[in-house]
Formats: structure tokens, C-alpha cells, sequence
């Protein structure tokens, strides 16, 4: 266990436990287990039980991966074997191939326009719901704000955050699933460990929340014209002829809500906390929206007027990318620019941290809007920046990430301004427990209106 990886090139070995290998490093301080890999060179190598892990943290090679060699690899057999399976988000490459076809129609331009509108309305309800002077903690609001818009996005429900049961099982069937893959030794698909029961019981709520959503849809009813993914994706089956099997066809749509929920409101979050951390850029924001809107709600073609905050949507992407690892398994013995990779190895690419490689973006944990205007965007190398992935897996949803981020930061920042409570900790990131970047504690902020807004 303690000798390197063959290759043609040099890989950077970081060593672990014996037979562990690097299993309490990965599960308890994995970012800075993924900054030391990646100090040590483009590509690292490291074992967890008698797997063998890289992590490639160079843009060029991180195409190789993704995209060039994108068939060589799939997601992996633990995450195959998670309840998380059935979806988009895990699939093997020719079901994931036939999934993608399907749900990419549902983004077409056209449709983005409306769920532009539905993004706006639930922003600005959820303003009018906050008092002047009120303390509220962040996250938990910006989680049910962002599965709201979400579940009338997808399923035409409302306020489906409202009795918590969809989120807990959510956050159920994610815990469980991250349990499983950074255990240096995965038991035998047959023995029901409490882990799995875990896992199972998760996977049972969230199809009984399925059931529920999926019930209240009236496939007879002509005068029902809609516009979320349900509707659209039974319809497309209906006029190709197809058998209707409502709750089959909305189990493809939650891998583009599990999608949003792990990212959406964490990017909301951050951009907040950072936003209130550097009150100049703040201001620079709510003087753009002022500027462009003069008041009233803004609209999807509103946005190309409002560049800075999608700069700072952007720039807080690129240092809280919520999905800080991305994943591969190599399905046979491969070559990739001279680094020789044995099937059955994990590949791991970190946005986390390709996006603080000080050659791409100097000074990497200052937090600059500006890195993003559209003439320094353009001189990024490829995958240098990929808060959404990359290659044939690139999240699907990336444009509508974009444009709710993006909606709902203008939207909040002209009716009001977050300010955190007095003496408030530092917030940092929490991943023992997470595939995303969470806060490691609550945010607490007082709402203020500001003057002239409802």
C-alpha cells in the first residue's frame, strides 16, 4: 500500500493508513485532504481500501476525462448501487444517454421564459413574507424557496417545502448515500447493514412524496394546459403513442430536482454571506438593480442588463462550488496523456479546487466579481471554471441554475438587504456528512427593507 501507482508519468503519492489508506481524511477533512492532492501535483493518487483514487486537477486533463475519454468512464458501482441509481445523475452511459434526450427538450428557450416568470413571483412572495427587523436563519430559507420554485418548475405543485417531509427525505436518501461512498470497504450487496436500511427507508419516503405529488395530476383533463416537466414530458409520450405511467415518468424528473436542491440554495447562500461580507459589492449590486428596474419585478430579458449580478453569481461559483467532486470510474485500463490508468480506478476532478489554481485566479480565496466580466471570462482555458461539470454528464440544468441565481439575487436585492446578526461567527464548510459545500453552522441575518420597496 505504500508504493505508487505505475505510470509513464510521475503521479504525486499521498499516503494513508495501512489498508484504510486515506478513509478518515476523505470522510472527515476532505477539502484539505483535496488542496494537499492537489499541491502535489496535476495528478495525484491516493488509496481507500484497495481502490486505487486520482485526482486530476489540471483544465486540460480534466477534458481528457470528461469529455475525449467520457465513454471510458461511468459514475461508479457505489453510487450505482445508491437509491440515487434510477436517475439521470447516475446512470450508465447509454441509459443516461436516452434520459438526457428526453429532458432536454423541457429547457428549450421557450420554456426557460416561463419558468423565468415562476422564479420571480416565488422571490418576490417570499420578500413579502419576511418583516423588516426580522432574524431569520438563511439556508432553511433559501432551501424552501428554491424546492418551491422547483416543484411548480417540475410537477406544477405549490409550496411543496411547506410540512418538511419531501426535504427530510431528501436529505435522508443524500447522507446515506455520501455514508457509502467514502467507506474504505463496501459489504456484500446481501447483508442489510444499518447504513443500508438507511438508505432503503430514505429511498420509501421519497417515493411515497412521488406518490403524492403525482396523484394530484389529471391526465384526462384536456382544459389542464401546463407548462412544467411533468405535463410536458406525459404529453410528448401521449402524442408518440406511448403507454402513460404518471409517477414512471415524474421518477425522471427527480434527478433534476435532486440536482437543484444540493446546489440552488447553496449558491444563494453563499452569494449572501459573501455579498454581506463585502458590503462594496453590495452596493454595486442594488445599484445595478435600481438602475435597470426602477422597482418593478424583474423579467428574463431584464437580465442581460444586470451583468454584475451574474458576475457575482458567478464568482461565488467559482469559490463555493456547490458539488465540490466530481466522480469517475474507469470501465478498463486506459492511457490519458501518458498517465496510465488501471480499470477499476476512481477518478476525481475538484471544482473546489481547479478553481483556486493560482495560474487561472490569482489571489484564489479573494472574492472579485470582476474576474467574471465577459472579456475575462473569455480568456479562461477550458475547464478551468466547471461549477456544472463538464463533458456528456454537464449538469442539463445549468442554463436554468444560471438564470434563477441570477433572477432571484436582483430580485431579493432590490426590496431588501441581509445583514448578519452582531457578533456572528465565521462561517465555514461542512462535508462530513455532504456531497455539497454547507455552512457549517446557521446564518443568521436581520432582513431590511429598503426605503420605497414593498
Amino acid at each position: 500500500m505504500s508504493s505508487s501507482p505505475v505510470t509513464s508519468k510521475k503521479v504525486a503519492y499521498v499516503r494513508g493508513l495501512p489498508l484504510l489508506g486515506s478513509q478518515f481524511d476523505l470522510k472527515h477533512d476532505r477539502l484539505n485532504f483535496l488542496q494537499r492532492l492537489a499541491q502535489a501535483g496535476d495528478v495525484s493518487s491516493f488509496h481507500l481500501g484497495f481502490s486505487t483514487y486520482f485526482l486530476v486537477n489540471e483544465p486540460e486533463l480534466a477534458e481528457k476525462v470528461l469529455v475525449q475519454h467520457s465513454k471510458s468512464f461511468d459514475r461508479g458501482r457505489r453510487l450505482r448501487s445508491s437509491r440515487l441509481h434510477n436517475g439521470i445523475v447516475t446512470s450508465a452511459n447509454e441509459a443516461h444517454r436516452q434520459q438526457r434526450k428526453s429532458l432536454a427538450s423541457m429547457f428549450q428557450p421557450r420554456h426557460v421564459l416561463h419558468y423565468a416568470d415562476v422564479v420571480a413571483r416565488y422571490g418576490e412572495q417570499r420578500q413579502q413574507q419576511w418583516k423588516d427587523g426580522e432574524v431569520i436563519d438563511l439556508f432553511p430559507q433559501m432551501v424552501s424557496l428554491t424546492m418551491d420554485i422547483l416543484g411548480n418548475v417540475l410537477f406544477n405543485a405549490e409550496a411543496i417545502s411547506k410540512d418538511g417531509t419531501l426535504a427530510a427525505a431528501v436529505d435522508g436518501m443524500f447522507k446515506a448515500s455520501v455514508a457509502q461512498l467514502f467507506t474504505a470497504f463496501s459489504p456484500p450487496k446481501s447483508w442489510q447493514t444499518p447504513r443500508r436500511k438507511r438508505l432503503r427507508e430514505a429511498g420509501e419516503r421519497l417515493a411515497e412524496c412521488v406518490r403524492t405529488i403525482t396523484a394530484q395530476f389529471d391526465g384526462d383533463n384536456p382544459a389542464q394546459e401546463r407548462k412544467d416537466f411533468l405535463y410536458l414530458l406525459i404529453k410528448a409520450r401521449a402524442e408518440q403513442g406511448e403507454a402513460i405511467d404518471v409517477a414512471e415518468i415524474a421518477r425522471e424528473c427527480w434527478p433534476v430536482f435532486f440536482a437543484g436542491y444540493s446546489t440552488s440554495p447553496l449558491a444563494l447562500l453563499w452569494a449572501w454571506y459573501l455579498l454581506m461580507q463585502h458590503p462594496e459589492v453590495y452596493q454595486k449590486v442594488q445599484e445595478e438593480v435600481d438602475s435597470v428596474l426602477g422597482g418593478r419585478t424583474p423579467t428574463y430579458e431584464d437580465l442581460a442588463n444586470l451583468p454584475y449580478c451574474l458576475q457575482v453569481f458567478k464568482e461565488t461559483l467559482r469559490m463555493c462550488p456547490p458539488a465540490p467532486m466530481i466522480r469517475r470510474e474507469a470501465l478498463h485500463d486506459l492511457d490519458i496523456d501518458g498517465y496510465q490508468i488501471p480499470a477499476g480506478a476512481i477518478i476525481l476532478i475538484s471544482p473546489y479546487t481547479m478553481h483556486r489554481r493560482a495560474d487561472t485566479f490569482p489571489e484564489p480565496e479573494r472574492f472579485d466579481p470582476e474576474r467574471f466580466t465577459p472579456e475575462r471570462e473569455k480568456q479562461l482555458p477550458r475547464y478551468a471554471y466547471m461549477p456544472f461539470g463538464g463533458g456528456p454528464r454537464v449538469c442539463l440544468g445549468n442554463h436554468f441554475a444560471l438564470m434563477e441565481g441570477h433572477l432571484l439575487l436582483a430580485t431579493l436585492a432590490q426590496r431588501l438587504r441581509f445583514e448578519l446578526v452582531a457578533n456572528h461567527p465565521e462561517v465555514g464548510f461542512d462535508l462530513e456528512h455532504n456531497l455539497a459545500l454547507r455552512p457549517d453552522r446557521k446564518i443568521e441575518v436581520i432582513v431590511r427593507k429598503r426605503k420605497g420597496q414593498v
